[in-house]
């Protein structure tokens, strides 16, 4: 029990490679947003992506919740 509690409060990286963020909606729609961005910046890498995404949660006051994928995926664009 509490090491789930610890698993479901930390970010990681899964056995995949995919950044899992307590701060994202949630693994797929982060996920999505990740391939969207792969796919629309193939010049960046993924770990740039991700950090691109966590630059955009930190200037929305450390979450992602509220903000629509798109805007999401908008501003991580500009970023890159």
């Amino acid at each position: 029990e509490n090491s789930l509690l610890k698993t479901s409060t930390c970010s990681s990286v899964n056995p995949s490679g995919v950044f899992a963020s307590p701060y994202a909606l949630n693994l797929t729609s982060f996920t999505k947003l990740v391939k969207r961005l792969q796919e629309r910046h193939p010049e960046f890498s993924r770990h740039e992506i991700v950090e691109a995404v966590q630059e955009v949660r930190r200037i929305n006051k450390g979450v992602l919740s509220g903000l629509a994928i798109s805007s999401i995926e908008e501003k991580t664009s500009a970023i890159l």
